[in-house]
């Protein structure tokens, strides 16, 4: 979890606990349900629920080498309430500007990951193409080299 927050530059955050561990893997699933929600209206109740939850404070801050930008947590937050709040309002913008047909799940068999296509012709299938995408393209011609011989 201390990596995550320092890889992800999470910023406001102090001292790691099991409990923001068991909080923030709460908070995933909760994500994940938005994310592979069947139809707009169920996602947009969903992510309603996890956002009622959260105390949003937006308020301008420039920090660490970043521009100017909005936080919407509250100060003093956990880990799972900041990432609630931030990543809440990101995924609300999408639903908003009706772009929910960008939230896709890993097409990796084995990966379950869920991510925001941002590619310009809506094309991507992997979380990471250098992991997953990588692992099937290899994974396809291997395939295509044994029904070749």
């Amino acid at each position: 979890m201390e990596e995550f927050v320092r890889r992800r530059e999470v910023s406001g955050v102090g001292v790691v606990t099991r409990r923001d561990l068991a909080e923030v893997q709460a908070l995933r699933e909760e994500f994940h349900a938005v994310f592979t929600a069947p139809d707009q209206p169920t996602a947009v109740t969903l992510l309603n629920t996890l956002l009622q939850r959260t105390r949003i404070t937006p308020h301008l801050a420039e920090h660490d080498g970043h521009p100017l930008h909005v936080h919407y947590f509250a100060p003093g937050s956990s880990v799972a309430e900041h990432l609630a709040a931030d990543c809440g309002v990101a995924l609300a913008h999408v639903l908003v500007e009706n772009e929910r047909d960008r939230l896709r799940t890993c097409a990796a068999p084995d990966c379950s990951h869920v991510f925001v296509d941002e590619s310009r012709n809506r094309s991507r299938v992997y979380c990471d193409s250098r992991t997953c995408g990588n692992r099937m393209h290899v994974a396809a011609y291997r395939a295509r080299r044994r029904d070749a011989s």
